[in-house]
């Protein structure tokens, strides 16, 4: 990721959230290696590096998908009569020989359809007599029978690079012979909080004090999104300080993500730091909550200065720097997917930024928190997800469509 992906727009106060989110994506590749793993259920949540390609078709052979008997179909719709052959069809033990005309044999689901049959009716449509089997409604030639290479043909692409592999994936990657798979080491994610007043849980906090909720946000984020958080704990105000942060974070990590200090005020030192390196832009983005947001580097590592209210920290997180680490970690650029659904709120919105509220479903309405404050974490225990408001002024009614993305939309489960 190169800096100037982080320039503003001339003559703009405000940068807009699609122009950021254009940039990221035109500016951001991926950085890690990879390495080729034995195919097991430790690979879920791994990166895939190279596609997948069927080593074999499934099924890889034709097979029945009902217990019951297998015959070669008649042109008629009349009822039939099959004598029955000695012997059967169960999966793992084939049937050897050929069916002749006019016969059937007993064939059990999952296996091989023998030579001479191309049709399997069920147990339960079908009377058997000393003689054979009688059908009275004739079965449509090749009823019950999956065919070969239905679900995915030899050579056939299974997965696509790029993809965070999933319990199915991995389900379908051995169905069609891979025992490897290529993919790409696991993003390693740097956080840090910045601020004289913040103190760690398990200590007794001063009147004056406030416990760090950002570091365990964030870090359950990074590790909910598949990538390794590492705590770099809660720095002082103090550059000398925050610069041995910094410099430990890039030895360790691909991104760093810091909280607080990302304005230009006297203690806003994250800002200060960066710009001293020439390698990064003060974006003031239109956007609510979070304007404020550093994006830059650090030795070559990328540094996301997300805001010091919580609720800021995380829109910001999923807003701007998932989209830019999952791109970093190999995967493909995504967008959340969001539902438009009738409000259950009123809201009188100014235009020139882009709003996100804390929100959830409920009788089939979007309710939206009741505090826009980025420094209610409340409110993001009491979310299911996001309302997106776009750009432009609006006067919301109850019952009007919003923009809804689930939390799930972000990789979240709740």
């Amino acid at each position: 990721m190169s800096a100037d992906c982080f320039d503003p727009n001339d003559g703009m106060q405000l940068t807009p959230v699609s122009e950021v989110l254009k940039r990221l994506k035109l500016r951001t590749s991926t950085t890690i290696g990879s390495e080729s793993l034995p195919l097991d259920y430790q690979m879920m949540g791994r990166v895939l590096a190279q596609p997948i390609i069927a080593q074999r078709a499934h099924p890889p052979h034709a097979n029945a998908a009902v217990d019951g008997f297998g015959f070669a179909a008649s042109t008629t719709d009349q009822p039939q009569f099959y004598r029955l052959v000695d012997g059967r069809a169960a999966a793992g033990s084939p049937f050897k020989g050929s069916i002749p005309s006019g016969f059937a044999v007993r064939v059990l689901t999952g296996a091989t359809i023998p030579k001479g049959v191309d049709t399997v009716v069920r147990d339960e449509d079908a009377r058997k007599t000393r003689r054979g089997i009688e059908i009275e409604k004739a079965e449509s030639r090749g009823a019950n029978v999956r065919k070969v290479g239905e679900d995915i043909s030899d050579g056939e692409l299974a997965v696509a690079a790029g993809r965070r592999l999933t319990a199915a994936d991995l389900a379908l990657a051995a169905a069609v012979g891979e025992f490897r798979v290529d993919v790409r080491q696991s993003l390693r994610v740097a956080t840090l909080s910045t601020g004289n007043e913040l103190i760690q849980t398990g200590s007794v906090a001063r009147p004056d004090q406030i416990y760090d909720a950002n570091r365990p946000l964030l870090l359950s984020l990074i590790t909910a999104f598949g990538f390794d958080p590492i705590d770099l704990g809660c720095i002082p105000d103090d550059r000398a300080a925050l610069r041995e942060a910094l410099d430990s974070a890039s030895k360790q990590a691909h991104v760093i993500l810091t909280s607080g200090g990302a304005s230009s005020g006297d203690e806003d030192h994250v800002g200060a730091i960066l710009e001293s390196t020439n390698r990064v832009h003060d974006w003031r983005i239109a956007i609510k909550p979070g304007r404020p947001l550093i994006l830059g580097e650090w030795c070559g590592v990328p540094v996301f200065g997300l805001p010091g209210n919580p609720v800021a920290a995380m829109v910001c997180t999923l807003v701007f720097a998932l989209p830019a680490m999952k791109v970093l970690s190999g995967q493909t650029w995504s967008e959340p997917q969001g539902f438009d659904i009738p409000a259950a709120f009123e809201k009188r919105k100014r235009g020139g930024r882009r709003e996100y509220l804390r929100a959830r479903i409920r009788n089939g309405k979007v309710e939206a928190f009741q505090s826009e404050g980025s420094g209610r974490i409340s409110g993001l225990s009491w979310a299911e997800g996001l309302v997106e408001l776009s750009d432009v002024a609006q006067n919301i009614r109850v019952g009007d469509r919003v923009r809804y993305i689930p939390f799930s939309s972000f990789g979240l489960t709740s």
